[in-house]
């Protein structure tokens, strides 16, 4: 992990520790009950790739391990130390099942779990698993951990599964008028439980209901100065043109000289100028 990056925006040219960078932003502090503070954070390649895919073996989506970073991820952990809840979904659950991805559902280190405490905040955020299909498997962490778990899915999902949680002592929030998840609706499930900081690790589909509907407070972006290609890829939206409603602003930009080697990484986060509803 690198110690120092450059800041570049906006105070001009000068070297600040990478180390507790994001912290310094107290997200935790700007979201109230009435207007929970809502954001998220990708990581892209220069030509835009968020993950890639193989649909001649049929692998599911999968970030290439060369455009990863200890200092992104440390980055990711110190938004996620500032969350009172996170969204994820139930395609990571599965992932998370079959080992293809790592376990990001709790603040691992004792710096950080250190810091929720100082800062107010419970060890672990609260966890909620957006899904339409509702067909997913609990990771044992979020029991080991105490974490409230939640599940939200639409008003026309499957009756029978969404039993099949309730029997479980899950509670499901209704949010969205099909089968999936919308914006506006979850967050407004969310203000009922109080929660204030949301952290959205969820995805493209989550980013854009949460753009779209003018719910996304902050958006965090690390693009590492990578050239991925491939055919098969994921990027941040890919759905109808946003007008607009994508309007962003630039708060602040860092560049990483040193990681990943042989190349280098600008870290930025953008606030959206659509107000909230």
């Amino acid at each position: 992990m690198s110690e120092q990056i450059f800041n570049l925006y906006p105070v001009g040219v000068r070297q600040v520790n990478l180390k507790d960078l994001y912290l310094t932003h107290q997200i935790n502090t700007l979201g109230s009950t009435s207007n929970p503070f809502v954001y998220a954070n990708f990581l892209s390649s220069l030509d835009g790739r968020i993950a890639l895919e193989d649909t001649i073996q049929n692998v599911p989506p999968y970030i290439p391990k060369h455009i990863t970073s200890a200092s992104d991820f440390r980055l990711f952990m110190e938004l996620h130390a500032q969350a009172d809840c996170l969204i994820t979904h139930g395609g990571y659950m599965r992932a998370l099942s079959e080992n293809r991805l790592g376990n990001v559902l709790q603040v691992k280190t004792e710096d950080l779990i250190e810091w929720r405490c100082n800062h107010g905040l419970k060890p672990q955020p609260a966890v909620i698993i957006a899904s339409a299909s509702l067909d997913f498997p609990i990771h044992p962490s979020l029991n080991q951990h105490q974490q409230p778990c939640y599940i939200a899915t639409g008003k026309n999902a499957d009756i029978e599964r969404i039993r099949y949680w309730q029997d479980r002592g899950y509670t499901i929030l209704k949010a969205g008028e099909d089968k999936a998840v919308q914006g506006a609706a979850l967050i407004q499930q969310l203000k009922s439980l109080k929660y204030k900081s949301i952290y959205l690790i969820a995805g493209p589909s989550m980013l854009d209901t949460m753009i779209r509907e003018k719910q996304l407070s902050r958006l965090y972006l690390t693009i590492t100065h990578q050239l991925v290609g491939g055919l098969n890829f994921r990027t941040l939206l890919t759905g109808s043109p946003l007008a607009d409603v994508g309007n962003m602003k630039l708060k602040s930009l860092y560049y990483d000289q040193n990681s990943p080697p042989g190349s280098g990484q600008f870290f930025m986060h953008f606030d959206l100028q659509a107000t909230k509803t």
